[in-house]
C-alpha cells in the first residue's frame, strides 16, 4: 500500500430546508468546489446530513419519521449519481455521511465512499443508538470495509460506532490508516462522545481519524433537529504531532469546511519508531489479566 500526503476536508455541514432535490445537489456542488479549490483530495461528509433531502417532500413526509425513510428510497440513485460526478468533476474521494438504505425491508444506516473514476462501496452503522432502534426503525448492518487508495487504507465508523475500540482496531489490522467519522449529534453531550470515542481510536491504533458533524438547528425535522459539534482531525500523541493530538479542529456549530494536511507515513513511522507501541501493544494486552 502507497502511504503519502494528502489533504483532506471535514464538514460542519448546515442542514436547511430545501424545496427541490435540485436545491440540494447545488448545495453539495458548492461545498465540494470550495473544498476541492482548496486542494483537498478527501472530502467528509456527516452522518444522515442527507435526511435535508426530505424537506423537498412536503410537511406530510418529513414530518413523520417511517415516511420520510421509505420516500428516500426513491432519491437514493440520483444521491449516489451526484457524489459520483462531483468525485469525478474535481478528482476528489468522498465519505459522503451516511443515508437511510432500505435492505430486504430493513433500513440501514449506510455511509457511501467514492473514488475520483466515480467508484463507490459503502460501510453500514453496525452499533445504532435507542433513538435509531427504538423510535425509528433504523438497524444495524454488517461486516467492517477497508477501502485502498493511493494514499492508504480508509475505514469508516459512523458515529456511536467510533465508541466501540474493537470496530476500529478490526479495521486497522486490515490495513486502515484512516478512519473517518460521519456524525450527528443533537447535544454536547452526545458530541462529546463521539470526539472523545474519536481522538481514543487515533490515540490507540495510532492513526488518523476525522470526524465530521451536522450543525445548526432544523426545526422542520424529527429526526434532525438540533445538531452540534465541531469537525476535528485527531492523531496518534506521538514525535511529530500534536502534543494534545488535534491537528485541527472548527468552532462549536458553525457551518464550514475545516482543513488539515495528513502524512500517512508519518503513521507507519512513530507505530516503529514512536515513543510507545500503543498499536503493536495492542495484542500483548490482555497477557496481564
Amino acid at each position: 500500500m502507497i502511504r503519502g500526503r494528502l489533504r483532506v476536508a471535514s464538514a460542519q455541514y448546515p442542514v436547511q430546508f430545501v424545496e427541490r432535490f435540485e436545491d440540494f445537489a447545488d448545495k453539495l456542488g458548492d461545498w465540494v468546489a470550495r473544498a476541492a479549490g482548496e486542494g483537498a483530495g478527501l472530502l467528509v461528509f456527516p452522518e444522515y446530513f442527507s435526511i435535508e433531502i426530505t424537506a423537498s417532500f412536503g410537511a406530510t413526509v418529513y414530518g413523520s419519521l417511517p415516511r420520510q425513510l421509505a420516500a428516500l428510497q426513491d432519491t437514493l440513485p440520483a444521491f449516489l449519481d451526484l457524489f459520483a460526478g462531483l468525485a469525478r468533476r474535481h478528482g476528489v474521494h468522498v465519505c459522503a455521511g451516511s443515508y437511510p438504505v432500505a435492505v430486504d425491508g430493513v433500513y440501514h444506516n449506510r455511509s457511501y465512499f467514492f473514488w475520483p473514476d466515480g467508484r463507490h462501496a459503502f460501510q453500514d452503522k453496525l452499533q445504532m443508538t435507542r433513538f435509531e432502534n427504538e423510535r425509528w426503525g433504523v438497524s444495524s448492518g454488517q461486516g467492517l470495509a477497508v477501502f485502498a487508495t493511493d494514499f492508504g487504507g480508509v475505514a469508516i465508523n459512523v458515529c456511536y460506532d467510533s465508541e466501540f475500540p474493537l470496530l476500529a482496531r478490526r479495521q486497522v489490522e486490515q490495513g486502515a490508516d484512516l478512519i473517518l467519522v460521519p456524525s450527528c449529534t443533537d447535544t454536547l453531550a452526545g458530541f462529546n462522545r463521539v470526539r472523545i470515542g474519536s481522538q481514543a481510536r487515533a490515540l490507540e491504533n495510532q492513526c488518523y481519524v476525522v470526524q465530521s458533524p451536522t450543525v445548526g438547528e432544523c426545526a422542520w425535522s424529527e429526526a434532525i433537529d438540533a445538531n452540534v459539534g465541531y469537525a476535528a482531525v485527531y492523531t496518534p500523541v506521538d514525535y511529530g504531532f500534536p502534543a494534545d493530538g488535534v491537528l485541527a479542529a472548527g468552532a462549536l456549530n458553525a457551518a464550514d469546511w475545516v482543513f488539515a494536511d495528513l502524512d500517512l507515513a508519518a503513521c507507519a513511522r512513530i507505530r516503529a519508531e514512536g515513543q510507545v507501541f500503543n498499536h503493536r501493544d495492542w495484542d500483548g494486552q490482555f497477557r496481564h489479566l
